[in-house]
């Protein structure tokens, strides 16, 4: 007699490991893995190959696509790299297949499962304390409860196989299937989950080999609801990748269906289905998403092309005082790009600080946004979505105004105004650009086994709050004479440059950090002091306009 509830177990011990195994592999990776689909997706194929590749590594095609998702809606990915990424990964997922088709089904399950759950339970316990092999540990874990829970739905399965009258169930057609598949991953929000139960009841023969094939172009289809849901509500980029990845599985699976025959001839070469359905379905599978990537991978610049047409990104202007004034009157054009450089400035040190997660000086309640007055009287809100390509639209927004200024007469006391504050645009970009590009050192640092290296992770975050908070009460301030303030903060950026090398140079001597690290480190920290003086030698630039 089928019992449920032993199926029903071995389905949720199956998706626990699958859990354990994602949290534990991208815990042992560190943040060094999201650094790698940031920096490895330069190109489409690169990015073909990392979204492989990480899958097979994470075991989660749907875990990938949502980090996707938060790069793209970041801008530190183009929506056409993000397509070729989301493609590899739905390669790379057919690993899982052939890691159960072979493992699962070619060797006694409670044979691994048992002794990788006691090992790792064991290792949990004395190795507590070691976060690296705490998690090695739980990854043993991991995969006895994925081979247990594939015993638990094998050995209930069987049973009801052989109750069953294979050759009295009605021929359902092979949409049935394909629908059943899209529904189960839906809601199990797990491909890898489904594709283990098919190759289960393919395995007990309760379903054939040709079922199986059309359960998992849906669990295929089915997988892209989790980006879906994630996309929902979200920017324009955002949708546009979702519905890429929707348009790729749902492509695949109608190019798919009608070329089932020719594709079980192909994999008739290799493998026989009759005798080793299991191992052939997880041939279909890779064969089902290497023939989209071919058929689909051209057309990538077609894709994104559609796509942003169909969701057109909203571009809004930044800037609050240039666009309301004219560049023809030179006293009111001036001083609109100072205030527009200001502004600049609060904005710019807002996305670095909400990029590196810093919070205020505690004076503002919390849960509220911060409303202040700007130089220029008008209420300041400061906005939490900002993203990079926006200050950089604003730079250039600011850079093309002050072109329009020089393009009329303006006095020559004006003119030695004008240079110095547009420097400072350029020094405020320069700097946020800086902070922004080092922002994946510093948080692979934080993860760092190296107390030393992890503490300067937190060093660096220290001082940028401290800029970000001094500078924020110097702009708010109103004073007349910022000068003597301003000195005492660059001062400040010095001694915590000159004692940051000291202690490299202390940890170097002492054998805590060795050469590669220390220039690693010395590296972010001339690239953060740097940041800051430019930071401050604005702020000075446009506190002597006003003077």
């Amino acid at each position: 007699m089928f019992d449920e509830w032993k199926f029903l177990a071995g389905v949720g011990i199956f998706l626990f490991g699958m859990s354990l195994m994602e949290e534990s592999i991208r815990l042992l990776a560190g943040r060094s893995l999201k650094s790698l689909i940031r920096r490895f997706t330069g190109t489409s194929p690169r990015a073909l190959f990392t979204g492989a590749l990480t899958t097979a590594i994470l075991q989660s095609s749907s875990a990938v696509s949502l980090m996707v998702l938060a790069f793209v809606g970041a801008g530190l990915m183009t929506l056409g790299n993000a397509i070729a990424v989301i493609m590899g990964a739905m390669v790379g997922t057919t690993f899982t297949a052939w890691m159960v088709a072979f493992f699962g089904f070619s060797l006694k399950i409670d044979a691994l499962a048992m002794p990788m759950i006691g090992i790792g339970g064991v290792g949990i316990t004395v190795l507590g304390k070691m976060p690296r092999y705490l998690n090695l540990c739980k990854l043993l874990i991991a995969f006895g409860f994925l081979f247990l829970g594939l015993d638990y739905m094998k050995s209930s399965v069987e049973i009801l196989a052989a109750s069953i009258d294979i050759a009295s169930i009605p021929d359902l057609g092979i949409w049935v299937y394909v629908v059943t598949g899209i529904v189960m991953t839906a809601v199990m929000q797990s491909s890898s989950a489904v594709i283990a139960v098919i190759l289960t009841a393919i395995f007990a023969g309760i379903i054939g080999f040709g079922e199986g094939a059309a359960m998992v172009i849906g669990a295929n289809v089915g997988t892209t609801v989790t980006i879906l849901i994630g996309a929902a509500g979200g920017i324009p980029a955002k949708k546009q990748t979702a519905l890429s990845s929707l348009m790729f599985n749902a492509g695949t699976a109608l190019v798919a269906l009608p070329a089932m025959p020719l594709m079980f001839g192909f994999i008739h070469l290799f493998l026989d289905p009759a005798e080793n359905p299991v191992l052939a379905i997880a041939a279909f599978h890779t064969l089902f998403n290497v023939m989209g990537v071919i058929l689909f991978f051209p057309a990538i610049p077609l894709i994104t092309r559609t796509l942003e047409n169909l969701f057109p990104k909203k571009r809004t202007s930044l800037g609050r005082f240039i666009p309301n004034t004219s560049p023809e009157v030179p006293e009111a054009a001036l001083t609109a790009l100072r205030n527009e450089i200001i502004h600049q400035l609060s904005i710019s040190l807002d996305y670095i600080a909400a990029k590196y997660g810093l919070k205020g000086d505690g004076k503002e309640k919390k849960g509220t946004e911060k409303k202040g007055t700007d130089s220029a009287g008008k209420d300041k809100i400061i906005d939490k979505n900002i993203r990079y390509r926006d200050l950089e639209h604003l730079h250039a927004e600011i850079f093309s105004f002050y072109a329009r200024i020089q393009g009329h007469e303006i006095e020559k006391t004006q003119a030695l105004q004008l240079e110095p504050i547009i420097r400072s645009s350029r020094s405020i970009m320069n700097a946020a650009r800086n902070f922004h590009e080092q922002l994946p050192e510093v948080e692979d640092m934080a993860g760092d086994e190296n107390s030393f290296v992890a503490g300067a992770s937190e060093n660096f975050r220290e001082r940028l709050k401290e800029l970000w908070i001094m500078a924020e009460r110097l702009r708010k301030s109103h004073d007349d004479n910022p000068k003597e303030k301003l000195d005492k903060l660059f001062h400040w950026v010095e001694a915590r440059d000159k004692e940051f090398i000291e202690s490299c140079s202390r940890a170097v001597s002492k054998g805590i950090i060795v050469e590669d690290e220390v220039t690693r480190l010395l590296m972010v920290n001339r690239f953060f002091t740097q940041s800051c003086r430019m930071v401050i030698l604005s702020m000075e630039a446009l506190a002597d306009f006003s003077s």
